[in-house]
């Protein structure tokens, strides 16, 4: 499992981006989501790396 935390804004970023935050459970900043560590998961945190940081649950 990890914990993906979502550190910057959405706002002014691709609808993709968006769109990828909000299907892992992040709509505000500071929102924290716990996941499976599958690779589909790891595609969606490579996606928005540059928005998020990454634990180990």
């Amino acid at each position: 499992m990890v914990k993906i935390k979502l550190v910057k804004s959405l706002v002014g970023r691709k609808q993709d981006q968006i769109a990828t935050a909000h299907s892992l459970g992040l709509r505000k900043i500071g929102a924290v989501s716990i996941q499976p560590d599958n690779a589909a998961t790891k595609g969606k945190i490579f996606k928005i790396c540059h928005l998020v940081e990454v634990t180990e649950a």
